[in-house]
């Protein structure tokens, strides 16, 4: 997994609550096994006008041309709701988003993006108004997410201070997923093993 440490990034708006993750990957492309492929089908429904995903949507704003290539997402309350599909953080990566900003998410979409590189980023509803102002305004605007710091940032100045749990804060930091972490531990896990073995023979006779 890439550590997630200092990003800087192109932002991208999306004005709604209660994204669903049916919405963010649609049923119908979940059906491969590999976490790869799922970021064409992002927001598939709303980016597409044809199921051949061969016409783009002109009215949905992440199609507009000033949001090509974002890698942050400001969104509002609830994001992630539905579901409990692993794809949506794999589709949102894929697309190219590291970061999605929100004043809330729902818990199991928040630890999925965790789990796998996407930094969940809880503002308060009026920091989260004021990017919302200033992305519009400003054509091209980057913010500057600091995991180190737990601060975001923009060219104007703003700044604000978000919270995140010191595990996956330091998992974040050095790129590790769950399996990564546990390796961690390889030799500590033997010598348990072992002396487990030892004291506790009758447990590994067959």
């Amino acid at each position: 997994m890439e550590p997630f440490t200092r990003f800087y990034a192109l932002a991208a708006i999306l004005d709604r609550n209660d994204v669903n993750t049916d919405a963010i990957i649609p049923k119908q492309f979940l059906k491969k096994i590999e976490r790869t492929g799922f970021g064409q089908h992002l927001f598939h429904d709303w980016r597409y006008l044809d199921e051949e995903e061969t016409r783009l949507n002109p009215d949905f704003i992440l199609n507009a041309p000033r949001y090509q290539g974002a890698g942050i997402l400001v969104t509002r309350d609830n994001f992630g709701c539905g579901s409990s599909r692993e794809h949506a953080p794999w589709a949102l990566l894929e697309y190219g988003f590291r970061c999605i900003i929100a004043t809330s998410f729902a818990d199991i979409f928040f630890n999925n993006c965790l789990k796998n590189g996407l930094l969940p980023v809880i503002l308060k509803p009026q920091e989260v108004n004021e990017l919302f102002k200033t992305i519009r305004a400003q054509e091209g605007c980057r913010l500057t997410v600091d995991l180190q710091k737990q601060e975001v940032s923009a060219p104007d100045g703003l700044s604000f201070y978000f919270e995140i749990s010191t595990f996956y804060k330091d998992c974040l930091l050095k790129g590790l997923d769950h399996i990564d972490w546990t390796l961690q531990f390889t030799q500590q896990i033997d010598e348990f093993e072992q002396n487990y073995r030892r004291s506790s023979p009758w447990m590994f006779i067959r």
